[in-house]
């Protein structure tokens, strides 16, 4: 799990630098977050002593000091959900200092649900929500997007062929009812979720994407 960051002086970046050290099997997770207050943050998912993807968690290598020197991972959700090997995966940090992850489950290989986990602020223990349900017994090879708005957090991902958007009130820990865009679905993949300074939301996703095809919507 590779890192590197723009030196002090903002003229080159530092030697890459591989920052796990205890978690095996990386594949197709892995994202880096920050805070106000100088935390930095490399998530990933991977398993540890025992193969399997329903053996996959996350873990997370945290740097206090801006990124130059990061602890050991750990891994930040007690709950066995697995983790989907090839889905990939968004961390993103806020201005009071939590931490968000969205990834997709792999518990008996067969459920492949998404999941929020969110730290308190400073980065401390974290809990996590199940988004959305999603039997497949496959590793659909999804992606997520996580930005911050006004006073929410924007989650959007993919389950079976359609995408859907949600809010995350990190005050009230709480999470609205996953909304999809208008139209049909079956072929909508890969969304992103942004949002501006007024408080508008912008969501855009593939159709019917696959090797050498497919058009942004």
């Amino acid at each position: 799990m590779l890192y590197t960051r723009l030196n002090d002086a903002g003229t080159a970046f530092e030697p890459e630098r591989n920052v796990m050290q205890f978690a095996t099997g990386l594949d197709g997770g892995a994202s880096v977050a920050a805070d106000t207050v100088g935390n930095v943050y490399v998530a990933w998912h991977a398993r540890g002593a025992v193969e399997g993807e329903e053996n996959r968690m996350v873990w997370v290598a945290r740097s206090r000091d801006e990124g130059r020197i990061f602890a050991r991972e750990a891994g930040i959700f007690d709950e066995p959900t697995g983790a989907c090997g090839c889905c990939g995966m968004r961390a993103h940090g806020d201005n009071a200092g939590r931490i968000y992850v969205l990834y997709r489950s792999a518990r008996e290989r067969i459920d492949r649900d998404m999941y929020l986990l969110y730290s308190q602020p400073g980065g401390g223990r974290f809990r996590g929500i199940r988004l959305h349900p999603w039997k497949i017994n496959a590793c659909p090879m999804s992606t997520a997007s996580i930005d911050l708005g006004l006073n929410s957090i924007l989650l959007a991902w993919e389950t079976a062929g359609q995408v859907y958007f949600s809010r995350f009130d990190p005050v009230a820990e709480s999470v609205s009812d996953p909304v999809a865009p208008p139209g049909g679905g079956g072929k909508r993949r890969h969304p992103a979720v942004a949002a501006n300074a007024r408080g508008e939301t912008i969501l855009v996703w593939t159709e019917g994407t696959g090797w050498n095809r497919g058009t942004p919507a």
